[in-house]
């Protein structure tokens, strides 16, 4: 069995892929946390701070990631900890606002760049409004196209469950945008 799994180039139903370096892990996926995070609440002037706590867990795990999962969904829950354990102590942190903006120019947006990020600012509004289950399903399942299994896996809930909390999301989704709409015609 051994000797056809390695003649077709597959490994053996008994032997498991080797774990990947943290280089690798921080290559492949520093973006996806990146834009997880984002998209769960984490403000763009914190994001990098906490996609670093993230990559720390991931580092200091990584030797014992057991593989149940894929390493994106192992990814995505850890950084659903972080995200969560950063909005708990958001009202902690105060910014201190400067006088002293610099002399730095800004080239003026392309216009369709400023429609899409009024829509990034829009989504992230509504997403804002969502509980933390709902909001980990459908970014999740819609922003980063995760399978409904993965998705279940990452949040910790059963497969209906997660489909049960997509359609409220989208619900509310809707909802929301056409209140905003309406907002924007008034």
């Amino acid at each position: 069995m051994r000797a056809a799994a390695e003649a077709t180039g597959e490994a053996p139903p008994f032997v498991t892929a080797a774990t990947p370096s943290f280089p690798e892990v921080y290559r492949d996926y520093a973006a996806f946390a990146w834009r997880v995070l984002r998209r769960l609440g984490v403000r763009e002037a914190d994001v990098e701070d906490v996609c670093q706590e993230v990559f720390l867990v991931v580092h200091r795990k990584l030797p014992a990631f057991a593989q149940r999962s894929s390493l994106r969904t192992w990814l995505y829950a850890i950084a659903i900890r972080c995200a969560s354990d950063y909005r708990r102590r958001a009202h902690v942190k105060r910014e201190e606002p400067t006088s002293n903006l610099g002399d730095a120019t800004i080239d003026p947006p392309q216009p369709a760049s400023l429609a899409q990020r009024q829509a990034r600012a829009v989504l992230d509004e509504i997403l804002d409004t969502f509980d933390e289950p709902k909001r980990a399903v459908f970014v999740l399942y819609e922003l980063e196209e995760l399978t409904m299994a993965e998705v279940a896996e990452a949040v910790g809930c059963p497969l209906q469950t997660a489909y049960s909390r997509l359609h409220a999301a989208r619900a509310e989704l809707e909802a929301a945008v056409k209140r905003h709409h309406a907002k924007e015609r008034a």
